[in-house]
């Protein structure tokens, strides 16, 4: 007798659980808890340049590239450790309208490299303060890094600035996260005065 109920309570369950098409759960993601902007001065007297930058960051000296010592005593890192991402700031003194124009296109080429992955690149001309006007860069799609930005004063001072994350590049994953820095980097650049122009 319990034999032909359990038969019959399976085959039961069986019909029932096959009337229903399955259909697909939308992938999700983990709430990001963002938090209030804050800034704060980067100003060191040995530096060339002052900024605004978050409190949730910090300002880390560039120590290595690519296992060498930084061409530049100037360059560092903005580390955001909350977002495991990075904004890489480096920075040259310009010699000339020539090594300038170099500069510039090597921003404008290194750029343009992550085109094999990106959607679309949209180039923004930027104005900070008297002396300083440049381009940033919103990079789509999967490139390693989606914001990227140069800034001068065309005699002196050149500065470029790219975000990295610390995670294989997935773009609807990390849009919020860069939609948020993006307004931090925004606040550099208007924020951003070189030294002797004070």
């Amino acid at each position: 007798m319990n034999r032909k109920l359990i038969i019959c309570v399976l085959l039961f369950s069986g019909f029932i659980s096959c009337n229903s098409d399955p259909a697909p759960r939308p992938k999700g993601y983990f709430k990001i808890d963002l938090p209030p902007k804050a800034y704060k001065l980067f100003k060191k007297p040995e530096y060339p340049y002052q900024f605004e930058y978050p409190v949730y960051s910090s300002v880390i000296k560039d120590s290595l590239f690519f296992d060498k010592a930084p061409e530049n005593p100037y360059w560092i890192n903005l580390h955001f450790p909350q977002f495991q991402a990075t904004l890489h700031v480096t920075y040259k003194s310009v010699g000339n309208a020539e090594s300038l124009q170099k500069m510039i296109d090597d921003a404008f080429r290194l750029t343009g490299k992550h085109s094999i992955k990106a959607s679309s690149i949209d180039e923004i001309p930027v104005k900070g303060s008297e002396q300083v006007t440049g381009f940033l860069f919103n990079v789509g799609g999967n490139a390693a890094t989606g914001k990227q930005f140069f800034l001068t004063d065309s005699s002196h001072h050149f500065i470029r600035g790219a975000l990295y994350f610390e995670a294989t590049p997935n773009y609807d994953s990390i849009r919020p996260v860069e939609d948020f820095l993006y307004q931090d980097i925004l606040h550099l650049i208007q924020t951003l005065r070189w030294k002797e122009h004070e």
